[in-house]
């Protein structure tokens, strides 16, 4: 490994009211919405960041007292509670390598002097598959090298494999009496077209399978919370989109529920089993519904104004979620059952500053429609510097939501456009699927024409545009600085892909496994598809500055391949010299940090966005 150029960590980005501001929207405490036991719903668990790293903190109702679970270096961002609210489970990995095991401790806390015991005895160490935690029986997954196993513990004995396959499987559902489990499935080779298999929880014996083919997934959601009730309530895609349908195991009968909304949706019974709690995302927002099963009467539910994130329905009805929007910070909210909507429960201190609404922005690409959100600075006239910020996955979606990252390069002055390019979700399957054989360029394809829809309007400088993300977004931004040099100011890639190859032989199995279904199979049956979209392919046409932000732990993009990328910057560069816009910031300069993918410690963060954002002021100055 070559010595790489360090990025530098501006102590400051602004000279004003403006460094406060961006640094106070990370800085400023903020939680998840706190999930309860099913059968003692006063005890919940959630996530914040309020002793400055993301962690799992309790939460008594009955005596509104708070109490911090885990104290950890990296943080921890995974935790439940079993049905009877008496203990916490929580993720164990190693500083964010996303590898370890479910511990357990009292709800109330540790005895002084103990730490946290295994939560199931006998399961191997792994990437989480799953968890599904009944009043006797715990199913749990975990993915190896090897493949994925899952693993049932009953009346709190020793686990014992239940499943295990070579490829991508994973816990589902676990029904209400504890009878039944659903596990999603990929023995044909498409971890992202999924089939859906049911056991017995007694024997582990196959109760039923169903698959809708190629190219069509089936999700288990959750059995209805009823006992004896063998209602399975799944994702299908037979008409294009996510849709729902309500799978009777029992009797080997289903009902497709087509609603008449446009976009996707997902469910969740209401605890009595009669209804759904149903999230529409289109257009990239995502509102709540109720679905009658019975009448198959249709609701919007009067939520706050904002996008919904999390959401969950208490035993007396009252619906419980997040909200947010681009211009205001995410808030806990309860909708109750006679209309009434507050404020549920809000983190100590002052809430983060908020910011500028998003616009919609839709633009023809080749592959149809393109929907962008676009972010405009105060007081800036004509042409702006542009970030065009690519969001990871490549299964996920930029949604008009709270971000303190946008937040900071509307702060900075520059036009932000977030692209919801082939690949994203929300927009249907043949979208989402349209990446496959050739993912990253023909995502590219789609930034490009929303790139050109700006320039053309006169909103971002043609010579002043950056391309930034992470995860995917990351590795598309290695993969555009290669494959587009003249769109770009410059490229700023957090924890990517940069040499295709390398990242599949390191990473975890279930990405291994998301590789092959999206190429059409391994580096070794696909090669030439695999260098086609691996960024490292197209070093020798670099011409603009890079960034790479990367973890040392990423068990999702490995170090070793970004150090391959890197050092073949640094061989064809000279030892980061370079021409024009590269000469003002050195070709390439690297920001390494002691965790997984991404950082759950608020300072860190703060360095990584300032780190960003100097590196691109430098870059377009």
């Amino acid at each position: 490994m070559s010595e790489h150029p360090a990025a530098p960590v501006p102590d400051r980005l602004f000279d004003d009211e403006r460094e406060q501001r961006w640094r106070a929207r990370f800085t400023a405490p903020r939680m998840s919405r706190p999930s309860w036991a099913r059968h003692a719903p006063d005890r919940s668990v959630y996530t914040s960041n309020a002793s400055g790293t993301t962690e799992v903190y309790a939460w008594d109702r009955a005596t509104d007292t708070h109490r911090q679970v885990t104290d950890r270096r990296s943080g921890t961002h995974s935790a439940t509670l079993p049905p009877d609210g008496e203990t916490v489970w929580w993720f164990a990995d190693t500083d964010g390598d996303e590898f370890g095991h479910w511990v357990v401790e009292p709800f109330a806390g540790l005895p002084a002097g103990t730490t946290a015991e295994p939560a199931v005895s006998g399961v191997e160490d792994g990437y989480p598959a799953g968890l599904e935690i009944g009043r006797n029986v715990v199913a749990l997954g975990t993915s190896t090298d090897d493949g994925t196993k899952i693993w049932l513990s009953r009346g709190q004995g020793p686990a014992e494999i239940v499943y295990t396959h070579a490829e991508d499987a994973g816990v589902g559902s676990l029904s209400e009496d504890e009878t039944l489990l659903a596990i999603s499935h990929s023995e044909h080779g498409d971890s992202r077209h999924p089939a859906v298999r049911v056991v017995c929880v007694s024997d582990g014996a196959a109760v039923a399978e169903k698959s809708d083919g190629k190219g069509k997934g089936l999700t288990p959601l959750a059995f209805a919370p009823v006992p004896g009730d063998g209602r399975l309530l799944l994702l299908h895609e037979r008409r294009g989109r996510e849709e729902l349908l309500v799978w009777d195991v029992l009797t080997d009968t289903e009902t497709e529920l087509a609603l008449d909304l446009p976009g996707e949706v997902v469910a969740d019974f209401y605890p009595d089993g009669r209804s759904l709690l149903v999230w529409h995302t289109h257009a990239a927002r995502t509102r709540l519904h109720r679905y009658d099963l019975e009448t198959g009467e249709l609701t919007e539910l009067p939520v706050a104004p904002g996008c919904v994130g999390s959401a969950e329905v208490r035993p007396d009805g009252t619906v419980e979620y997040t909200c947010s929007s681009a211009a205001e910070p995410s808030a806990v909210r309860a909708l109750h059952p006679d209309g009434t909507d507050r404020v549920l429960v809000a983190p100590p201190g002052e809430r983060a500053p908020g910011s500028v609404p998003v616009e919609d922005l839709w633009v023809d690409g080749p592959g149809g429609r393109v929907h962008a959100l676009v972010a405009r600075p105060a007081g800036v006239e004509g042409p702006a510097p542009t970030v065009v910020t690519l969001h990871g996955g490549p299964h996920a979606a930029d949604e008009d939501r709270f971000d303190p990252g946008r937040a900071a390069w509307v702060d900075a002055g520059f036009l932000v456009v977030e692209v919801n390019y082939r690949g994203s979700t929300g927009y249907g399957s043949t979208w989402r699927d349209a990446i496959e054989g050739r993912p990253g360029l023909t995502e590219l394809e789609d930034v490009a024409a929303v790139l050109d829809h700006c320039v053309a309007a006169g909103l971002a400088d043609a010579d002043r545009c950056i391309v930034e993300g992470w995860s995917w977004g990351g590795y598309l931004a290695l993969l555009a600085v290669g494959t587009q040099p003249e769109r770009w100011a410059a490229g700023l890639a957090g924890v990517p892909v940069a040499d295709y190859l390398t990242a599949y032989a390191d990473e975890m199995e279930q990405l291994r496994a998301f590789d092959r279904a999206l190429f059409g199979g391994s580096p070794q049956e696909r090669p030439e598809a695999y260098r086609a979209s691996s960024p490292l392919t197209y070093v020798n046409e670099v011409r603009t500055p890079v960034l790479v932000l990367a973890g040392e732990n990423d068990p999702r993009c490995p170090i070793q391949q970004v150090d391959n990328y890197l050092d073949a910057l640094a061989a064809r560069s000279g030892g980061g010299t370079g021409t024009g816009a590269a000469r003002r910031t050195g070709l390439y300069e690297v920001s390494r940090f002691d965790a997984g993918h991404g950082s759950l410690v608020v300072d860190e963060t703060l360095r990584h966005v300032a780190t960003e954002i100097g590196f691109a002021l430098r870059a377009v100055a």
